[in-house]
């Protein structure tokens, strides 16, 4: 079967471009993860359509990776097709007031154009280690500011194959979600709107959230970024560290001593350490007790957080 796949793929993509066995530890910021299938690495939509219809036709999976951020993959690795777009698919251009780029490249280069051209709105994404189309996809935001803000169209490749160009009203921005996301749309490339701004400015905003960054966030590891997602009326981290879980740990997975909403891998972690939810709730509860109702309410938040932070484990066997 991989035999014939390749022969597909070789139809679609050079050979450098198709890589077997690839560890996806190498292509993640978690730095986890074991080999996927094939790895893929189109530069444009048609090849991303081709591939896809490839994989439709033989009934075998795929999954469309951008910079590796927010994503924890198995030990196992993926029985299936990984197609990076990030290396590739990372052209920007800007145009008066809108910048245009693809989905592969990164927020902070998309920043650094906006920047660059005087263009104030997207400071608050300069730090975010993903890709546009990620960014698109999940609604990315930071400090206050997220991408429905800022966000004029997308164009993306629906399950039918078909190119369609959305514009924002109609992409169902949420927290952290999206139409995109909801019906498995591949995006493409996106338009940005932003206004003129003093470049100075731009320049002191986006140093003050770096620094902002530096000293709280735990950097200097390999992590997914901000690992869970927020209750309604509550931060992930403080409640966390309020059960006393800063700094717990399984294996060289750890919650993070810097901050309490990141699981940070200290150098060996594995996606069964990182994704252990279960031993991480028998401790809140142990630790938790029967105590106030103010405790439980914390406790009943942390959890709904470690399960969310279980569905983000998104490539496994």
């Amino acid at each position: 079967m991989n035999v014939n796949l390749k022969q597909r793929f070789q139809e679609i993509l050079e050979d450098n471009r198709i890589l077997e066995a690839e560890l996806m530890s190498r292509h993640t910021t978690f730095r986890i993860g074991g080999p996927a299938d094939f790895f893929l690495v189109p530069e444009n939509a048609d090849e991303i359509r081709k591939i896809i219809a490839v994989c439709k036709e033989k009934n075998v999976p795929y999954f469309i990776l951008g910079n590796g951020s927010n994503l924890l993959v198995g030990d196992g690795g993926f029985r299936g097709v990984v197609l990076q777009i990030f290396k590739k698919m990372n052209d920007v251009r800007v145009e008066g007031e809108r910048v245009t780029a693809q989905a592969g490249v990164l927020l902070s280069k998309v920043a650094s154009a906006a920047y660059n051209a005087s263009l104030t709105g997207l400071e608050f994404a300069a730090g975010i280690p993903g890709t546009l189309g990620g960014a698109v996809r999940m609604n990315a935001g930071a400090y206050g500011g997220e991408m429905k803000q800022v966000l004029e169209s997308a164009v993306v490749l629906t399950q039918e194959g078909e190119l369609l160009t959305i514009p924002v009203e109609e992409l169902g921005l949420a927290y952290r979600t999206s139409v995109v996301e909801k019906k498995d749309y591949v995006v493409v490339e996106a338009t940005l709107r932003l206004k003129k701004g003093d470049q100075a400015a731009i320049r002191e905003v986006m140093d003050d959230l770096k620094q902002r960054r530096v000293t709280k966030q735990p950097l200097e590891f390999g992590s997914a970024g901000s690992t869970f997602k927020r209750p309604k009326g509550y931060f992930a981290g403080k409640l966390i560290e309020d059960a006393g879980l800063r700094g717990f740990r399984i294996g060289d997975a750890q919650v993070s001593e810097k901050h309490c909403g990141f699981v940070i891998n200290r150098g060996n972690a594995t996606a069964a350490h990182a994704g252990s939810c279960k031993e991480s709730e028998r401790d809140f509860r142990s630790n938790a007790g029967a105590g106030s109702e103010k405790d439980r309410r914390v406790l009943g938040c942390v959890l709904l957080s470690l399960r969310e932070c279980r569905e983000q484990e998104s490539l496994r066997l």
